[in-house]
């Protein structure tokens, strides 16, 4: 009966560490949803803003053609349990809001369409949005932080390592976003 005991303690450990992982493992799947959600709210509401805005930025046709190839590769689908493959989506995501910002600046050049009350409502929506995608950003990283600990501290390495389950990326800015801002590019 003892030695009973002394084999189930551990198994009933390792089992529980197991499953602690795995949990760890689908929160994070479920925190990247959330954030594809969020990008997906995003990549709709893109095509209505181009659409108003066309008609007052013939200048601004080749950003219009860029935002629409990202928003299309953003679309796209990729595997969540391929890490380069979820690397590669985020960036993209990040480099699709850098050129929006770029967008939303420039619609400030021209007066009539900055007035327009659905172009106005449209801004405000992406706003709305763009807090959106930040929030499940951060519950991402969140969740990728615990299950990255999980994963690489002993002896949740070795379980890991024997569920196949590994790593997952962190949503983090791309090189543009987070170079400063240079107001005179954009007054100028």
């Amino acid at each position: 009966m003892e030695t009973l005991i002394y084999i189930a303690i551990p198994v009933v450990i390792v089992y529980f560490w197991y499953a602690g992982i795995i949990k760890k493992r689908n929160r994070a799947q479920e925190a990247l949803s959330g954030v594809d959600v969020q990008l997906k709210k995003r990549s709709n509401l893109i095509p209505n803003i181009l659409k108003i805005a066309k008609k007052f930025m013939e200048h601004e046709k080749s950003l219009m053609e860029e935002i629409t190839a990202l928003r299309s590769k953003v679309d796209d689908g990729y595997d969540q349990n391929n890490k380069e493959a979820v690397k590669e989506h985020l960036m993209t995501s990040e480099m699709l809001a850098g050129k929006m910002g770029q967008f939303m600046v420039q619609v400030e050049n021209y007066p009539d369409l900055k007035s327009d009350q659905t172009m106005l409502q449209a801004q405000q929506t992406y706003n709305e949005v763009e807090e959106q995608i930040a929030a499940a950003r951060r519950f991402y990283n969140s969740s990728v932080t615990q299950l990255n600990n999980a994963v690489q501290i002993f002896p949740g390495n070795i379980i890991a390592n024997i569920a196949g389950v590994s790593e997952m990326p962190f949503y983090e800015a791309d090189e543009a976003s987070k170079a400063p801002v240079d107001a005179n590019e954009f007054l100028n």
